[in-house]
């Protein structure tokens, strides 16, 4: 796996990223870090992979049990250390499935693996924060 990252110019902190696998993506900072707030912050779309990791996991763990899936949400929020480097200390995936007839116990088993085995984003991002889950099943 690779990436490119390329500075935008001295005109402020936008920063253009280039993944191996073709596509592109912008990062930039707030105004009083000499950004122009034109695209995430480098962080936010640490948090985006995490939550994006995540959904995949579950939804792909649901399909493969043959359940009735019909959408997957995950809403990230975290908490941040005061002092430099500022890593995640809290991380909280609420997870909004639904489908059609969905077990509870399903569910949560997806999102119990996705933590434990196969999200390569939480896991790192574990080893700094403290990662919680909560999951609400609706009815399609």
């Amino acid at each position: 796996m690779e990436c490119t990252v390329d500075w935008g110019g001295p005109e402020g902190m936008l920063f253009v990223a280039r993944t191996g696998s073709g596509h592109v993506t912008a990062m930039d900072g707030a105004p009083d870090g000499g950004g122009h707030n034109l695209a995430p912050r480098p962080m936010e779309m640490m948090l985006a992979g995490a939550g994006g990791c995540a959904a995949y996991d579950v939804v792909l763990i649901l399909k493969r049990g043959r359940h009735a899936i019909k959408g997957c949400q995950v809403k990230l929020e975290a908490e941040r250390a005061e002092t430099d480097p500022k890593v995640f200390t809290k991380i909280h995936f609420a997870f909004s499935v639904t489908g059609t007839g969905l077990p509870q116990a399903a569910v949560e088993r997806a999102v119990k693996l996705s933590h434990e085995k196969y999200c390569s984003a939480s896991a790192m991002l574990a080893q700094t924060a403290e990662i919680t889950h909560s999951v609400s099943i609706h009815e399609a």
